[in-house]
């Protein structure tokens, strides 16, 4: 099984991909961004910065993903609190002119070597959560963020996740989840997951919101 955790900035996809890890027994990708050297720049001056940003990202997924994923599934499971497929997305709100096409090219063709998970767990939020959750965590890069740019952000993952026929994706409402305090909420995802793939014991719920 590999599966994928996607949503907006501050959702929670790390820390779910972390406990949903010993139910399933399975090896953890976790996303390798604060070494992106254009990221704090980024939040300071999306314009100036965002081409570096998104091919540095691009590469660096493209490095960790075509590695790792092969390895760690020749072994058993696998969990990731992110895709290669969503950097397009961000590409997409920051990159225009022949920057994004340049990024679409490079894209791709490196797309075309990376596995696809067997689920997509697409977190839904709403923007006033997100940036609460944004705050709380208090990464010194993401306190200048802009409400905007996450409600931009915000709606361009339910339009990729929510019209990608071509991924199989389970989406979730998680604005009043929080899986870290409530067992419950880590089973029901825990279980949802189960009925989507098919694997025993789980619980019948009522239909999937994305079948």
């Amino acid at each position: 099984m590999y599966l994928a955790i996607e949503g907006v900035i501050g959702v929670g996809k790390t820390s779910l991909a972390r406990l949903l890890q010993p139910v399933f027994n399975a090896e953890l990708l976790l996303e390798v961004f604060e070494e992106n050297p254009f990221l704090s720049d980024f939040y300071s001056n999306r314009r100036r910065y965002a081409f570096q940003t998104q091919i540095y990202f691009l590469l660096s997924r493209y490095r960790q993903q075509h590695h790792a994923v092969p390895q760690a599934l020749s072994n058993g499971d696998l969990i990731s609190d992110y895709t290669f497929a969503k950097d397009a997305l961000f590409a997409g709100l920051n990159l225009s002119g022949d920057e994004i096409e340049t990024y679409r090219l490079v894209h791709n063709a490196l797309a075309e070597r990376i596995q696809i998970p067997d689920l997509i767990v697409y977190l839904r939020v709403t923007t006033d959560v997100a940036m609460q959750r944004i705050s709380m965590r208090d990464r010194p890069y993401e306190r200048n963020m802009e409400y905007s740019y996450i409600e931009q952000l915000n709606q361009a993952y339910q339009e990729f996740f929510g019209q990608r026929d071509e991924l199989p994706v389970l989406i979730m409402d998680s604005t009043a989840m929080d899986f870290v305090s409530r067992p419950e909420d880590l089973e029901l995802v825990a279980d949802r997951v189960r009925q989507k793939l098919q694997i025993p014991p789980y619980q019948q719920h009522l239909p999937l919101e994305k079948s």
